[in-house]
């Protein structure tokens, strides 16, 4: 068929026995497992001439592979023309300044008007498919009100491999993230570590909590106060939040953990509306401005997934954050 790629592969004589989806992953490394997995099941991968549909066949030495890499059919999503900051861009991957409002990826409530109908708009083209789409590949995301740097792949090639970077989240690898948040008071030691794990919420699933015990998935955020606001009987701080994991509100509910919300966060820090009154008339005015958490990614680095180089991208605050900034100053 147009449009199809074929692939084959013969195993080498002293590879021992195993499962085809394994090989599969190792021999043609550009796409991931579970891609190929779909490809294996579709009947588009023979085992020595012959279709197979199971994953787990287990194939060895003198073994030849042959794999049908269909065209990736249109997207589901509509483009729509949405205008984007766009920081970086390559064959590859794009790397986008988000503003805050913006909803990453269709769902519910958000059928439209979000960063993936702006991207297939964008790329057109240039998306050469994820997983047989042609559609951006998300491999993080930012809260609907988190402003800031996003990367995208567009293509199963850089996918794979940015996603890797983002699940082992810099531990091993060179991934970089770092965000600034408006809090609420200043945290007494100037750097630390809250190591708390997460959960959904049994009575709001909208919200996450902090859980004891095995219910919850590991979550561990490094904080270093950066400015006391203002500098003298300070009512809020200026942080800087660096993830080792990267879970749902992390940031949101780690720092009202230990007593710090984020200023504008509705969900986790509406207890600190009194907190409001020690503000000033200009201060308050900026915050009521802000319609929102204060919280903004403002650096990513990564390895780039095709070429191996490093890339490192900042983001100044944007102009509603930068605003409630300079009026706690005073």
């Amino acid at each position: 068929m147009s449009g199809e790629t074929h692939r084959d592969w013969t195993i080498a004589p002293e590879e021992p026995l195993e499962r085809l989806d394994r090989v599969a992953a190792r021999v043609w490394a550009d796409l991931s497992r579970s891609r190929l997995q779909v490809l294996i099941r579709e009947g588009r991968v023979s085992v020595d001439g012959v279709v197979a549909h199971d994953p787990n066949l287990k194939v060895g030495a003198g073994t030849r592979l042959d794999l049908i890499v269909p065209e990736a059919v249109a997207p589901e999503p509509q483009a729509e023309a949405i205008a984007l900051t766009i920081v970086y861009e390559d064959d590859d991957l794009i790397v986008i300044d988000k503003p805050a409002g913006l909803v990453v990826h269709p769902a519910a409530g958000h059928a439209s008007g979000t960063l993936v109908n702006a991207l297939i708009a964008h790329c057109g083209e240039s998306l050469s498919g994820i997983g047989g789409v042609k559609r951006p590949g998300i491999v993080h995301r930012l809260d609907k009100d988190t402003s800031g740097l996003l990367v995208v792949a567009k293509n199963d090639r850089a996918h794979k491999g940015l996603a890797d970077q983002f699940a082992d989240h810099g531990r091993t690898g060179p991934l970089e993230r770092a965000y600034l948040a408006i809090v609420w008071g200043v945290p007494e030691r100037g750097k630390g570590i809250v190591d708390a794990a997460l959960a959904r919420g049994a009575h709001n699933r909208e919200k996450i909590v902090v859980v004891t015990g095995e219910s919850g998935r590991f979550a561990l955020t490094h904080y270093s106060v950066v400015e006391s606001l203002p500098p003298v009987d300070p009512v809020a701080a200026l942080v800087r939040c660096e993830l080792e994991t990267g879970r749902t509100h992390q940031i949101r509910v780690h720092m009202a953990h230990i007593g710090h919300p984020l200023l504008g966060d509705q969900l986790y820090g509406s207890g600190f509306k009194t907190k409001a009154n020690r503000l000033s008339d200009t201060q308050q005015s900026a915050l009521t401005a802000l319609r929102r958490q204060a919280l903004h990614a403002t650096v990513l680095g990564f390895e780039h997934p095709v070429t191996g180089a490093f890339l490192r991208f900042e983001s100044p605050l944007p102009d509603d954050m930068a605003r409630l900034l300079e009026s706690l100053r005073l």
